[in-house]
Parts: structure tokens; C-alpha cells; sequence
């Protein structure tokens, strides 16, 4: 790359704050975009991992909650790191390479996290590498998708949670019409320069919007270690397997899943405010005023106005549920996209 990918992406009509790509001078258009058109954005909200070795498969499969073993070179799945305790770490789009794993997680959790992962490896023949600033993601979305990808990077997964690999970098299908392209640094300038002429270019808040949509959450620094992985709906996307062996935390993943006590639940929601409330916001139900029932997970702007978001709540309180405190700005349900099991 002749420049960073921040200052190149500035160069090419980005706006950055803190780091976060906001947009490309039109925010309400790339919201609208990501639900009735197709996007590319880029997603520096992600850290990528490169985990090698002749033992990660057997290393992976025993730190994590899917069945790792099972993952076949090419393919993706979603996964959950847990604490003894239970609760969720880190949450992870994995892939099988031919040499290796690579994993996506939020971004500002990439150190804790590796450094974790890094003290069970003891004598077993892994590597596990914080590879973030090695590529690019982006995300590419909508009915144009597939054409433009396969136009400007050459290849694309003929299936969901497939994985293709092309000379500028791999290509990952999810299950609704959605890609993430991880990117050779010195292949992404190009490969944005043609995206972006066939696509809308579209800051990080409307790849979030699509994962609140597709009721994907992503944990963060302000979310770690809060919710067992059915809370956040993690065994519903697929990141849980019951069937497997040990991994930090089975023992009580499994007991919540089959004594059937969870009264928590990850729910959306759209509130009509301007600015979309920050991760670990707390929400408040009319039932118990005075104690939060639920945080928010991640928010962004709505493609009509206000702001959709994903929260943990607890499921009677869902309905009623404020933003912040009990006197706070109403939240109106949502639908997902998939079936959320009723609690007992």
C-alpha cells in the first residue's frame, strides 16, 4: 500500500472519528443503502487472529464452543470464547485454511484476548498471532454483491459460511447475501478503488446496522464477561455445539441450555433518538425501575430515523423496556430473523 489505509481512505472522501470510519459525507444515504441497495465498507471495527500450528485444530476445539474438529478447510462457522465461569469472552467468525485457522473478533479486544489464548498453549504446537494490521476488511452487501466481488477480486464462495481465496485475499459468505474480503494490504487499495465504483461506499455504521438486523452480536471490552452465549443468542447463529467435550465454561453453558432457566435474552430494538446509545448502556423495565434489566450490545443509526440496536433483556421485561434509566426513551421490539426460544 503507498499509504495507511485510514489516510488513504480520507484521501478518498472518508470522515474518521476516534478511528471509526463514519462514512463517506452522506450517512443517512449509506443506511438507507445497506437496506435497500449494496454496500462496501470498511470494518476496522474488526482484529483479525492467524492461529497455526500442528496442534490448533485440538487447541481451538478445547478453548471454544463450537466444534472446531468439524471445520473443514474452506469453511466458517461462529464460535464463542468463554471465561470458567461461563461467560462470554469474545465471540469469533472463524475459518479452516489449508495452514491454519484465522479468527475475527472486536478489534479492542484483540491483546486481552490473545494473551489469554496464548497462556493454555502450554507445550501444544500453536501459534497463536495478532495478524489485525497484516490485512484489510471490508464487507460488501446487497443484490450487487456477488458480481462485484467476483468482478474485482476474481472469485466468490459458492455457499454460505464458505471461504474462497483469490491473489488479493479470502473472501467469506455469510447466510444473507453478505461478504467480508480480508484483504492483502498491498492489494486493498485497488480492490476498494473497483468495489466502491460498483457499489455505495459505506461507513462502519451500516455493516453494524446489517449485523443488528441479521441479529449478530459482537462482543466488546464494554460487553466481556456479561452473558452466558444462549443470552446473546450465540447457539441460535450457530457458534454453540451441546455435543462436544470440554472447552472453559461447558459446564455451565450446558446447564443453562438443559435445566431451561435462562430468563435472559438478546432481543432488537428501535428507539427514536438521535444518537445511537454506546455498548453496555444499561435498559430499565416498568416492572423493576429501580434495577437494570438489560444492556445494550451494540447501535446504529436507522435507515427511517432513530437508531435500531441489539440488547440483552430480560425476556417480561422486553416489552416495556427504556433506554438508560426508567425514564428513558421507549424501545420498540423488532423481529429477527430467526426463532428465539420463549423462557419457562
Amino acid at each position: 500500500m503507498n499509504l495507511p489505509w485510514h489516510e488513504f481512505l480520507s484521501k478518498n472522501g472518508a470522515m474518521i472519528d476516534s478511528g471509526t470510519i463514519i462514512g463517506f459525507g452522506r450517512s443517512a444515504e449509506e443506511i438507507r443503502a445497506a437496506r435497500d441497495a449494496s454496500i462496501v465498507a470498511p470494518l476496522s471495527q474488526f482484529g483479525l487472529f492467524a492461529i497455526s500450528g500442528a496442534d490448533a485444530a485440538g487447541f481451538l476445539h478445547g478453548q471454544l464452543s463450537s466444534d472446531v474438529k468439524a471445520l473443514r478447510p474452506g469453511n466458517a462457522q461462529f464460535a464463542s470464547y468463554c471465561s470458567p465461569k461461563g461467560r462470554v469472552l469474545a465471540n469469533f467468525l472463524l475459518w479452516r485454511q489449508a495452514d491454519g485457522f484465522n479468527a475475527l473478533l472486536a478489534r479492542d479486544l484483540t491483546a486481552s484476548v490473545r494473551k489469554r489464548l496464548a497462556m493454555f498453549v502450554l507445550r501444544s504446537k500453536v501459534t497463536v498471532v495478532d495478524a489485525s494490521d497484516e490485512s484489510v476488511v471490508v464487507g460488501v452487501s446487497g443484490p450487487a454483491a456477488e458480481q462485484a466481488i467476483r468482478e474485482s477480486v476474481g472469485v466468490v464462495p459458492d455457499a454460505p459460511f464458505s471461504v474462497a481465496t483469490a491473489d488479493a485475499g479470502a473472501i467469506l459468505a455469510l447466510a444473507d447475501r453478505r461478504y467480508i474480503v480480508i484483504l492483502r494490504r498491498d492489494a486493498a487499495e485497488s480492490t476498494w478503488i473497483k468495489l466502491s465504483a460498483r457499489l455505495v461506499a459505506a461507513g462502519e455504521p451500516a455493516w453494524r446496522w446489517l449485523d443488528i438486523r441479521a441479529g449478530v452480536p459482537w462482543i466488546t471490552a464494554a460487553t466481556q464477561d456479561q452473558f452466558v452465549p444462549q443470552m446473546a443468542n450465540l447457539e441460535l447463529i450457530g457458534a454453540v455445539n451441546f455435543q462436544k467435550g470440554c472447552y472453559p465454561g461447558q459446564e455451565i453453558v450446558a446447564r443453562t441450555q438443559y435445566l431451561g432457566k435462562l430468563k435472559r435474552r438478546l432481543f432488537a430494538f428501535h428507539a427514536d433518538i438521535g444518537t445511537p446509545p454506546a455498548a453496555g448502556t444499561p435498559l430499565y423495565g416498568a416492572d423493576f425501575p429501580d434495577q437494570a434489566c438489560g444492556m445494550v450490545v451494540d447501535a446504529a443509526p436507522a435507515p427511517d430515523g432513530g437508531c435500531d440496536l441489539l440488547a440483552v433483556a430480560q425476556a417480561d421485561s422486553a416489552g416495556g423496556a427504556r433506554l438508560a434509566s426508567a425514564g428513558g426513551p421507549a424501545l420498540s421490539l423488532l423481529s429477527l430473523p430467526y426463532a428465539v426460544p420463549q423462557p419457562p
